[in-house]
């Protein structure tokens, strides 16, 4: 591990500049290194958020590549109103590809990565491209966006970003020129030996932003879900000035490091997976970093691996200077079913009669919310281990307990029974599904129930979540956490793999989310997707409320919620807003009460988690990338920027 002085840290974090504190730019993915996406502008309220109208789109698709034009100016600004053109199609249309990117704003330049293997500049205000920078392929940039670094009075702003074949680049932040000091001409390969492990690199990339604190650009990865063995998810310090690597955290703990005891003997070596493919949060004034970790691979089978396997589907706390552990909360041990914790911990107070704790919100892909103290780690609301049921595949042990918090019930469910519990909001929904589950004599049970040997199994909240990556925002003067959650059920089984398999067991069929292809109707009861308010103070749900709507169902039954992807923001004057739902609206609600104030039907499903700051000519803006297209199945139909506004 590369270490420097603390006096050079202090000196770095001196000499950086200010950024925007009143709320009006929105500089990094969660608004604040804390990640409450919160913002303090107030424009934009209950009582006039209908008024808000589309101020400008701007196309991703370069011009020269198809006959979308690279920008609409506000007189000529295609309504992001009108019926969704394409909406249903089974297969997306080619001129458009998808993205999840959130953009960010500094002094009004908004900085966008695109799928079209470019990295933009806009005025935030109008649309206007100022700048477009071509990133050479394999890899197109993440698609979830880019990180922002200020400068400090000698080295300029940088855009600072990966891409999914394993470079993290390094932008002028001024003109897109590459940043020559940083790296190879501003570009720093990822794939280093260290890293490889003398294995193949397969899939190694990564598909969200860097994180930087000071002077660091800290850098997680993507990594292979199968086999086991491949590149390792070691999370990684880089200067962001040189590029030069300043520490390493090793996420499959090594001989003599803390948690290696939680593996068998010899099963860390070559692992894969154990990864940060999400997003990270820090306290800038404690100085403390916050990893959520992803799931050891094989993530459906761990008998190669047996014991907890640290820091699987944890979240873990560095010293950010040094990249030291502070410490660890493991969400699920032994984690055989994919329940990575990819959202980035939301940092924020709780007052507990006069005292206030410095507290950190967790959520995952279980459905489930811990709330621990940020310093130590130590719960503040109760966390118990509960029994859960044993694995009946060959050579697999399953933890016998996991972590349920007390107060907090889970925000998805956790149970279904074929009895009662099958959707029947269109003809002929039940019969299919009911006859679907009959007929592969599937099993169904709990959460962390494992998957059966030779028999499906139907696991809720599923592979997708429960929560995932867009995890929470944060309205510090109600104490209310927005979360938006899925449920999106799974249905496999484990069966012994052919001959020459690197793991004796794969994936059975049918492999399938739990839902009927045609029409993409749930099987199990709504709702599919909800948007949930917790209340800090006391761990209690606030109020829930369906997060979307299902149109090819009778308009009676038709708020069933949808399944999500992406996050909200919370503003000062009592909104939240959130894409996300695959049916293609944009949606505000009243955070006291869940009401939803405003919907805009889009072109695409926003995938992706919204921004909002105060343009040049003063008004608040509320800006989405929405192209549809995630593991959803929702169709790629756009490939806009767009930014609403209340009218002048």
């Amino acid at each position: 591990m590369r270490k420097r002085t603390l006096a050079a840290l202090l000196a770095a974090a001196v000499a950086l500049p200010a950024l925007a504190e009143d709320g009006t730019d929105w500089p990094t993915y969660g608004h604040d290194k804390g990640a409450q996406r919160f913002t303090s502008l107030a424009e934009i309220t209950p009582a006039n958020v209908g008024r808000l109208a589309p101020a400008w789109t701007y196309h991703m698709k370069p011009a020269d590549a198809a006959a979308a034009p690279a920008a609409t100016g506000q007189g000529a600004v295609e309504t992001a109103q009108r019926a969704a053109e394409g909406v249903g199609m089974r297969r997306p249309r080619s001129r458009f590809a998808q993205s999840e990117t959130t953009p960010i704003v500094v002094g009004n330049v908004m900085y966008v990565s695109t799928p079209y293997s470019r990295v933009v500049a806009l005025d935030a205000t109008t649309g206007a491209e100022i700048w477009a920078r071509e990133i050479p392929g394999p890899g197109q940039p993440s698609l979830r966006g880019v990180e922002y670094w200020p400068g400090d009075g000698k080295t300029g702003a940088r855009i600072l970003f990966g891409t999914r074949d394993g470079r993290l680049v390094a932008l002028d932040a001024k003109t897109g020129a590459f940043a020559e000091s940083f790296g190879m001409a501003g570009i720093v390969d990822l794939k280093t030996p260290e890293i490889l492990q003398g294995e193949k690199p397969g899939y190694y990339g990564m598909s969200s932003p860097p994180f930087v604190w000071r002077d660091l650009v800290i850098t997680g990865s993507a990594t292979p879900e199968f086999p086991a063995k491949g590149p390792t998810g070691d999370i990684r310090a880089w200067d962001v000035r040189t590029g030069k690597l300043v520490w390493t955290f090793h996420t499959v703990p090594r001989a003599g490091e803390p948690g290696h005891e939680t593996w068998e003997p010899g099963s860390t070596e070559h692992r894969t997976g154990v990864n940060n493919w999400g997003f990270m949060s820090a306290d800038v004034a404690r100085g403390i970093l916050y990893l959520p970790i992803g799931a050891p691979s094989f993530d459906r089978y761990g008998g190669d691996r047996k014991g907890d396997n640290l820091y699987g589907t944890s979240v873990v706390a560095l010293d950010a200077a040094t990249g030291k552990l502070k410490w660890h909360f493991q969400i699920v041990h032994h984690d055989i079913w994919d329940g990575d914790a990819e959202a980035a911990p939301a940092l924020f107070e709780v007052k507990k009669g006069a005292k206030t704790i410095p507290a950190v919100g967790i959520v995952s892909k279980s459905g489930l919310f811990f709330m621990l103290d940020r310093v130590t780690g130590k719960p503040i609301l109760p966390i118990e281990e509960r029994a859960v049921p044993p694995s009946d595949v060959p050579g697999e042990k399953t933890s016998p307990t996991q972590p349920f918090p007390v107060v907090t019930p889970p925000l998805v469910r956790t149970h279904f029974d074929p009895k009662t519990d099958i959707a029947d909001v269109a003809p002929g929904l039940k019969d299919w599904c009911s006859k679907w589950i009959a007929d592969n004599k599937m099993k169904s049970g709990d959460i962390y129930m494992p998957v059966a040997f030779n028999r499906t199994t139907i696991n809720l909240p599923g592979l997708q979540g429960g929560a995932n990556w867009g995890g929470m925002s944060f309205n510090p003067a109600l104490g209310l956490l927005f979360v938006n959650t899925n449920e999106l059920g799974q249905v496999t089984s484990l069966v012994p793999a052919a001959a020459g398999s690197p793991l004796p067991f794969e994936r059975g069929q049918p492999s399938a989310r739990f839902s009927q292809p045609e029409t993409k109707l749930m099987c199990q009861a709504p709702p599919w997707g909800q948007l949930s308010a917790i209340d800090v103070a006391t761990g209690k749900i606030v109020w829930n409320v369906p997060l979307g709507v299902s149109d090819n169902v009778p308009a009676e039954n038709a708020k069933t919620g949808r399944p999500n992807i992406g996050g909200s923001i919370a503003t000062a004057s009592g909104l939240v807003f959130i894409g996300a739902s695959d049916d293609s609206r944009f949606r505000a609600f009243d955070a006291k009460s869940g009401r939803e104030v405003w919907t805009v039907k889009l072109d695409a499903s926003a995938h992706a988690t919204p921004v909002s700051y105060k343009g040049q000519d003063g008004r608040q803006f509320v800006t989405v990338v929405a192209t549809g297209g995630s593991f959803l199945d929702s169709p790629i139909n756009s490939d806009a920027v767009v930014a609403f506004a209340l009218p002048k």
